[in-house]
């Protein structure tokens, strides 16, 4: 098992940034697919940023994050980092760790069903 846990979510207004954390409470996540999903209400949840297990670590993002989006992880930490910054009031969701220990490519990496572990999420709203 590995469950995860995001935290770092809250409500901001636009413009400003936040820093989602995902961490597992058990086992490592270092050589990992890792992914960060969103969900608002009454929408699919959909591929944010994701991360390859492999050691050149290939990022792979959504177009609408795209310069304003960044993933990170420490391995050393055992922690995966989600970079909010310029945030608009369409990021407003609730944010979702997933990790599975499957090779992906840029096409299944951005299909939640391809992950077997997920966080519980947190919640980003984005509002003046």
């Amino acid at each position: 098992q590995l469950p995860l846990v995001e935290s770092g979510g809250g409500w901001v207004q636009p413009g400003a940034s936040l820093r989602l954390t995902c961490e597992p409470s058990g086992g490592t996540i270092s050589t990992n697919t890792m992914a960060w999903f969103r969900q608002a209400p009454g929408k699919e949840r959909e591929f944010v940023i994701g991360i390859r297990g492999n050691s050149g670590g290939q990022k792979f993002y959504a177009d609408s994050i795209k310069g304003r989006f960044t993933l990170s992880r420490d391995n050393g930490k055992n922690a995966m980092y989600l970079q909010m910054n310029s945030l608009k009031p369409e990021d407003t969701a609730t944010y979702y760790c997933a990790s599975d220990n499957k090779f992906m490519i840029a096409s299944t990496i951005r299909v939640p069903t391809n992950y077997r572990y997920w966080g519980q999420g947190t919640q980003v709203t984005v509002s003046s």
